[in-house]
């Protein structure tokens, strides 16, 4: 298999990344509350490597469900592809764009995002990849290297392992919302901050996605509404890139950023 065509996933992922969404084994429930289920994977102690035990804190897994009750898997998915439209309700987003297509159903693009702080804030470089039927509707990620966007010096380059979303209809105006990441934040992490995405954060971005959904047509009416180039690729305007240009992108190829004194700096600043 050559290199490009490994970077397009094939059914082979998708029915993978659909087990896993579906799955109950070996995942601990860390959140539920109205509708909105949070689990986080603990693997079995035998897949530990060297036993080391620190591995599993940085590449973990969670996942997210939701029961939407007003809004169509359709509409839900067209929510997730529209980048234009994710401006006006994500507020975690620093910068965000599509870079060229691969395939009809697969681009790579930049994604950027606000940390916490004393944390420094993150970037991707990811090949988003995507199938759509009656009964269900997937979309994957997961980083590559780009040779026009490196790592910068003023983010960190964090590592999508594997993340993406799972919608299933449940009615003609409703569904099931699935959404799992396994990532690799980069940086020193504390387990706070781990923590704290996994309870508290993730719900938080599942109801704002949710609330993007129900305000979404009302949007799309008045802005292009027949342009949806993830559903009719002929609607692209992103430049054709070769995938044999990209490479996957190892977490363990990636410096790690010592974060423990970005506390001291961060209050420097405030006081300069």
């Amino acid at each position: 298999m050559s290199l490009g065509s490994e970077i397009i996933p094939g059914e082979a992922l998708f029915s993978d990344f659909r087990r896993q969404c579906l799955a109950t084994e070996n995942w601990v429930n860390k959140y539920n509350k109205n509708g909105m289920e949070v689990w986080v994977e603990v693997p079995p102690l035998s897949h530990s490597p060297q036993g080391n035990k620190n591995s599993y804190a940085k590449v973990h897994k969670v996942k997210c469900k939701i029961a939407v009750n007003d809004v169509s898997a359709a509409t839900m998915y067209d929510v997730l592809h529209d980048n234009i439209y994710r401006k006006t309700w994500d507020p975690a987003m620093l910068e965000s764009f599509e870079i060229a297509r691969l395939a009809p159903n697969a681009d790579v693009g930049y994604y950027s995002w606000l940390c916490p702080r004393p944390l420094k804030n993150r970037d991707v470089v990811t090949v988003r990849s995507w199938r759509a039927s009656e009964d269900e509707y997937i979309i994957v990620n997961y980083s590559v290297k780009h040779p026009k966007y490196p790592p910068r010096k003023d983010l960190v380059r964090a590592v999508s392992i594997l993340t993406g979303y799972l919608l299933k209809p449940t009615g003609p105006n409703s569904c099931s919302f699935i959404y799992l990441s396994q990532a690799d934040p980069k940086g020193s992490l504390p387990k706070w901050a781990v923590n704290k995405a996994t309870q508290v954060l993730a719900p938080k971005v599942m109801k704002s996605v949710y609330k993007a959904g129900q305000n979404y047509a009302a949007w799309k009416a008045q802005n292009s509404p027949e342009h949806k180039p993830w559903l009719y690729p002929i609607q692209s305007e992103l430049p054709m890139m070769d995938p044999a240009e990209l490479s996957m992108q190892r977490a363990d190829s990636l410096e790690n950023v010592d974060e423990t004194s970005t506390r001291d700096a961060v209050e420097n600043e405030d006081s300069s």
